[in-house]
């Protein structure tokens, strides 16, 4: 696959809605890339002049990210009905902390992010399942977790799953992740209203929010609160 930077998916995408939004784009200068192994653009940084519909210029920098799923799992005790989260512990990139988020990756160059979802899950927890037992929560409509320094738009879904006492536990603690990506990641699968305190992200604690208030769970709902609050 070409490494040419204008010609990559996430940047047409980007520039797609860039004009969509009514904005006249006049220039991209690549300042820095970041490929898989097979070409395809993880994520780059850009230098652009565009002009917004009042004729006033965008900010300069961007941070090309691209379309992201994230997926929240909840397993079902099969014997007494509680619920617990599957998040993954891995390092975050920017300082090297531990974090405990819901399953996630990036649609690359693929536009369908049930695809994504279904992989994702299956690579860092090692649970197989079908597109049809995803929830999309915003369909439709990405949410972005910035307000201007990158296009990252999110896609938010939820899997529920009824398994035995001893089927949730097998799935906790399992080291996961793509060697080719330089992923290390620690499967935890913990009581709900426990995982979500782990949670420090703000996209995955509105996740559990959504989910709940999706499946019209109240009164687990009631039971959430965060350290300090």
């Amino acid at each position: 696959m070409s490494r040419n930077f204008l010609d990559a998916y996430k940047i047409n995408l980007w520039k797609g809605r860039l004009e969509q939004n009514g904005n006249v784009v006049r220039g991209i200068e690549e300042l820095f890339a970041k490929y898989r192994p097979d070409g395809t653009l993880l994520f780059g940084l850009v230098n652009v002049d565009a002009v917004s519909p009042e004729g006033e210029n965008l900010l300069p920098l961007c941070f090309i990210k691209g379309e992201v799923v994230c997926v929240l799992i909840c397993l079902v005790d099969s014997e007494t009905g509680k619920k617990y989260l599957v998040l993954v512990r891995q390092r975050r990139v920017c300082d090297g902390s531990l974090t405990f988020e819901h399953p996630a990756g990036m649609l690359d160059d693929e536009p369908d992010p049930y695809v994504v979802a279904v992989r994702e899950v299956r690579e860092e927890t090692g649970i197989e399942i079908d597109r049809s037992r995803l929830v999309h929560l915003n369909p439709g409509r990405a949410f972005f977790p910035t307000t201007a320094t990158s296009d990252e738009a999110m896609y938010l879904f939820y899997t529920e799953l009824v398994l035995s006492p001893p089927e949730i536990r097998s799935l906790h603690l399992q080291h996961r992740g793509e060697a080719s990506e330089n992923e290390k990641i620690l499967t935890y699968v913990i009581p709900f209203e426990e995982g979500y305190k782990l949670i420090t992200n703000t996209n995955g604690l509105l996740h559990c929010f959504m989910y709940l208030a999706d499946t019209e769970d109240w009164e687990l709902l009631k039971k959430l609160k965060y350290p300090g609050v």
